[in-house]
């Protein structure tokens, strides 16, 4: 099966606590991930917690467990899907950069059933939304007094 690798990074004028506590609460999910209905955390938001997510992607809606494989705030935050149509992996860095913050984000994933006979596709969609998704970030944290 072919791993589908996407990449991406944007500078924020934000502080890199702030960048990095906004972007990892799942509370806020939904408001600057285009694809996400419903993220959620049983405990505390801490490596070895697990989650779950519910996102519409493709026109299809998804329904996922995760498990948070790192957090270390305010640098590093990585999770695995592990349930759902499509098991991915994410991590994400967040580095001082000037005087703002540079957020650097790694998605891989191996798409199965519909995705996999869509897979240039998906990764397409995946790029696109990714970059997306940061232009929001950038918006909402920018927009912040």
């Amino acid at each position: 099966m072919a791993i589908i690798r996407v990449d991406s990074s944007i500078v924020i004028d934000r502080p890199p606590e702030e960048v990095f506590a906004y972007a990892t609460d799942p509370a806020h999910t939904p408001e600057w991930q285009s694809s996400a209905l419903e993220t959620s955390v049983d405990g505390p938001l801490q490596a070895g917690a697990s989650g779950r997510e519910v996102r519409k992607f493709l026109g299809r809606r998804m329904e996922s467990t995760m498990r948070i494989e790192a957090y270390q705030p305010p640098r590093r935050f990585a999770l695995q899907v592990t349930s759902g149509p499509v098991p991915f992996h994410v991590e994400q860095t967040v580095e001082p950069e000037g005087a703002g913050t540079r957020v650097y984000a790694v998605i891989e994933g191996e798409p199965g059933g519909f995705f996999k006979l869509a897979e240039p596709l998906v990764e397409r969609a995946v790029r696109r939304e990714l970059e997306e998704n940061f232009a929001t970030l950038k918006d909402i944290l920018e927009a912040r007094d």
